[in-house]
């Protein structure tokens, strides 16, 4: 938490590696470290894509579309060490995960707005697959605070911030206070803050869009931006880095970045970056 408050907008981000996934890594959604630096990469494989109701179904804004949840078990090289799928029906889409020392936190949930999920632990190993409860909206991402053993999440758009046991009573909510970046992925800060990154998309008139990436301290309690900086690097197919996937990790004196940005629906076709920028 203290190191990225260090960030500000005119922070560097240095590449210092860009290695193919050796699988298809569809549509990449969360990365975390495991033991033994091995990396977690949920991802989510459209089948169907969904598609606009011209008028709201069931409260809904959109088809649930078809897709196929993953799991990949990858390392800084890129190298395919295992995978496993995740989720049922029409709840498909992983999001941002999270290693606690002992298990994966994958929530998983229909790919659109104000629906359902289904919030798995996964072991690091063997990779067995448990679910730990469900919940009536889309969850898009979690973490495990290491001092409560709270779980700490984020809705579609990270519009609301949830607190959970591990059992999956909601303990506490709160609307997010920013409304400048959607965070895709978090990682736990300790002491009720998560560190998050992600984008928002703002049109421009008749030229397409403009996509500002970020990375903030918030506060899971109140809702609160503590420190946000924005991110302006971009990915190979021109994605800012914190589009989706992103792994935040401190060394020694280096605040270090795996991201995930780009989709690939063969090996080959995305690429892991590990990004660096120096601390004071």
């Amino acid at each position: 938490m203290t190191a990225v408050r260090q960030l500000s907008r005119s922070t560097v981000w240095t590449l210092q590696g860009k290695v193919p996934f050796d699988f298809a890594a569809h549509h990449p959604q969360g990365i975390t470290r495991g033991h033994d630096h091995r990396l977690y990469v949920s991802t989510a494989e459209i089948v169907e894509a969904t598609r606009p109701y011209d008028r709201p179904v069931d409260g809904y804004d959109r088809t649930p579309g078809r897709g196929v949840g993953h799991v990949f078990v990858t390392d800084s090289e890129g190298a395919a060490l295992g995978h496993v799928t995740v989720g049922e029906d029409t709840v498909y889409h992983p999001g941002g995960i999270d290693f606690d020392g002992e298990s994966l936190w994958v929530p998983t949930a229909e790919y659109r707005p104000d629906s359902r999920s289904i919030v798995y632990r996964v072991d690091p190993d063997t990779l067995a697959v448990t679910e730990a409860f469900r919940f009536d909206d889309h969850i898009g991402g979690i973490v495990r605070d290491r001092e409560t053993g709270l779980l700490h999440a984020v809705t579609w758009g990270s519009r609301r911030l949830l607190t959970f046991t591990t059992e999956g009573r909601l303990v506490h909510r709160v609307d997010n206070k920013s409304h400048f970046v959607d965070y895709q992925t978090c990682v736990t800060a300790g002491g009720g803050h998560m560190v998050c990154t992600g984008i928002a998309e703002y049109p421009l008139a008749g030229t397409g869009v403009f996509s500002l990436g970020g990375i903030a301290v918030v506060d899971t309690e109140s809702g609160r931006i503590e420190h946000e900086a924005p991110v302006t690097t971009l990915s190979p197919a021109g994605r800012v880095v914190t589009y989706n996937a992103v792994h935040l990790e401190i060394d020694g004196s280096t605040l270090r970045m795996f991201a995930a940005p780009d989709d690939g629906e063969a090996a080959g076709g995305s690429h892991l970056l590990t990004l660096e920028t120096p601390l004071a």
